[in-house]
């Protein structure tokens, strides 16, 4: 495995790395609920589903779309 040559300026500002850290969240509370309590979000289950559907969507589309201070090195 190798790194893209400005890893450090992707993690910081890549759009997509922002709705995935997002995801990450929304699925950890996810897990949580279902330990703990289900009304522990407050939010219907559907409503959820459609919140981490259209974040996966949105990271998608953040990663293939050109995203300004991203193409140099910025080690």
């Amino acid at each position: 495995m190798k790194l893209v040559p400005n890893w450090r300026a992707v993690l910081r500002r890549a759009w997509s790395v922002w709705i995935l850290a997002a995801m990450v969240i929304l699925s950890g509370l996810e897990a949580a609920a279902a330990l703990l309590s289900a009304d522990m979000l407050g939010l219907p289950p559907d409503l959820y589903a459609a919140a981490v559907g259209l974040l996966s969507a949105a990271a998608l589309l953040a990663r293939v779309i050109a995203q300004t201070g991203l193409e140099g090195g910025d080690r």
